[in-house]
């Protein structure tokens, strides 16, 4: 009697053990922005979400009012937009700017222009991945890819052809227009968040949301 091996979900699991190395890409040091000749490798902890950064070391607490200019979309040769479309680049735009708007409303009195006692934020979308159509979520229930992710989540890294986003972030005293801080950001949801694989900007808008959070949280 011959036997058969269930080749088939062996070979998923291990091209998708193959594809865990095709990550989202990191950040870089993009040139175009005001910041990029401050910008410097973040030796820290957190420079895997953080892997640039710049700071003057301020005194949040003297700040009681923010700005936070339009969000804008980067469009230096160096971006990471990759073949996103002009309508999700300008909707995940507006998302960032209502999310950290209402996240950094917790915090200060938003303004409606710069001045003493204020801070001036300005947010660019530099990059983002989308998830992989199905292939995101199925790597959450595979054998293969369920082991792959529950290493990732220990880690707090990113999970399987899951997808992400990347923004800089300039922070200038609204008073004095000196820049204060900046930092390149990338963002993206826990390993086994299966929500966010639903919807090729689900991770994105969720790196967002945390993003918004953390920016937050920073400025306490």
């Amino acid at each position: 009697m011959s036997v058969t091996f269930p080749l088939r979900p062996l070979a998923a699991g291990a091209a998708l053990l193959l594809l865990a190395a095709c990550s989202s890409p990191d950040p870089v040091a993009y040139g175009g922005l005001a910041s990029s000749s401050y910008l410097k490798p973040n030796r820290e902890t957190d420079a895997r979400r953080l892997p640039f950064a710049y700071s003057s070391n301020p005194d949040w607490h003297r700040y009681s009012k923010v700005l936070i200019e339009p969000v804008a979309v980067y469009a230096g040769a160096d971006n990471q937009l990759g073949d996103l479309s002009a309508e999700d680049r300008v909707e995940l735009a507006g998302y960032m700017q209502s999310q950290f708007s209402a996240a950094l409303a917790n915090r200060f009195r938003l303004a409606a222009g710069p001045g003493p006692e204020t801070l001036r934020i300005r947010i660019t979308l530099t990059g983002v991945a989308t998830n992989s159509a199905v292939i995101s979520t199925f790597a959450r229930l595979d054998l293969a890819g369920g082991l792959y992710n529950s290493v990732q989540a220990v880690r707090g890294h990113e999970g399987m052809m899951m997808g992400s986003v990347s923004y800089a972030v300039e922070i200038y005293d609204g008073g004095t227009d000196r820049l204060l801080e900046a930092f390149i950001a990338k963002q993206y949801p826990g390993a086994y968040n299966i929500g966010a694989t639903f919807g090729s900007l689900a991770a994105a808008r969720t790196g967002v949301d945390k993003g918004a959070e953390a920016l937050a949280e920073h400025l306490e």
